[in-house]
């Protein structure tokens, strides 16, 4: 890379020269993302919701955030910035740990930061229902954590790996993009590798950790159709697979996974995961009316003679049906969550409906 001009960034007669000076302060207010972009203010999302950091501050020009890149990436990092023009990884600053992207762009570089929660919680704490537990309770199959980008997914992923490490004595391999949370030891030997750092991609690593004796594996992200094909294949060879991927609700998360494959091959795997899927979990994260946070709204799909069925048929329209009469048995559809939370106060009808799928169920609730 080539030297600049010296920069400096000031708020308040303050020189702000490392992105842990942001980092700190962005933890400190429960953010859940920090964006430090040329030709923009230092912004950060605050409960779902982008805004400034300090009011009233000048913009980062280019100088800036090549300054506050320089700050904390390492030589090999940089180099990689300069060739490739974008590097993704996680950052250790001691005091938290973060998803980080730094890329180039037209007017300069962005930065871009995840905020990951210190420790791993707990599903309760979470909130998430007791019936999600029973996911962890299978030795093989497939489960599913969906939702969109922001939506809490690899906290939740975490908390059911949390549980498995608690409860069980097995040997669990975790194959992420970058390791987010840290996962220590307990009952279980946990084996975590991110790719690009271990391995080269999610295929790769997880072709590997089926001879590496796992009992569960957790794959961050199903990208694409080796990573879909091997995933059901461990799952249905005795190991316990949990992966995400980034679609709204179950029906849309099996139409993913069974459309990546070419059509000749289809009629197969729909057999397959019909036999070896175990639920998914949809979630979605939304702005609290109070102001105070983000409630969470969540669809639960566990497998069943009914929901196997229709699998195996291609009938996966039919699946919210299913879920509606599978209350008793912890099934839960996403718009059912959605008007509890409406209904309970928790979340505007403008959040809500803006989130459903049955939009005449929830317009009566919008302010005319």
């Amino acid at each position: 890379m080539e030297p600049i001009p010296s920069a400096e960034y000031l708020y308040n007669g303050v020189q702000i020269t490392h992105v842990s000076q942001f980092l700190q302060y962005a933890q400190s207010a429960d953010a859940s993302d920090v964006l430090l972009c040329s030709g923009a203010a230092p912004t950060w999302r605050l409960n779902g919701n982008l805004a400034p950091i300090f009011p009233d501050s000048e913009h980062l020009t280019a100088a800036h955030t090549r300054m506050l890149a320089e700050s904390f990436l390492t030589p090999e990092q940089l180099q990689m910035l300069d060739s490739r023009g974008d590097v993704d990884f996680a950052y250790d600053m001691g005091a938290g740990r973060f998803r980080s992207s730094v890329v180039r762009q037209r007017l300069g570089y962005d930065l871009v930061f995840r905020v990951i929660y210190p420790r791993v919680r707990t599903l309760t704490e979470l909130g998430l229902p007791e019936s999600l537990k029973k996911l962890t309770e299978f030795h093989n199959g497939l489960v599913l954590v969906t939702g969109p980008v922001g939506s809490g997914k690899s906290t939740t992923l975490a908390a059911l790996i949390s549980a498995l490490n608690e409860d069980r004595n097995d040997h669990i391999i975790t194959l992420e993009d970058p390791v987010e949370y840290i996962i220590p030891s307990a009952n279980c030997h946990v084996t975590q590798r991110e790719v690009g750092s271990h391995t080269k991609s999610f295929a790769a690593a997880l072709r590997g950790a089926l001879r590496e004796d796992p009992d569960i594996i957790m794959v961050g992200e199903m990208r694409d159709l080796e990573t879909i094909q091997l995933a059901i294949s461990a799952s249905e060879t005795g190991h316990l697979v949990l992966g995400t991927l980034t679609t709204g609700n179950a029906a849309r998360t099996l139409d993913r996974v069974l459309d990546v494959f070419p059509s000749d091959q289809r009629d197969q795997i729909r057999v397959m995961v019909s036999e070896s899927l175990r639920g998914i979990v949809s979630q979605q994260l939304l702005p609290r009316a109070d102001g105070q946070g983000r409630a969470l709204a969540l669809e639960v799909l566990t497998n069943n003679s009914a929901v196997g069925n229709v699998i195996r048929e291609g009938k996966t329209f039919m699946l919210p049906g299913i879920i509606q009469t599978g209350r008793r048995a912890g099934m839960k559809l996403m718009d059912d969550s959605l008007m509890e939370l409406l209904e309970a106060g928790i979340v505007t009808a403008e959040e809500a409906y803006a989130r459903c799928e049955q939009k005449a169920l929830f317009r009566p609730h919008l302010k005319s």
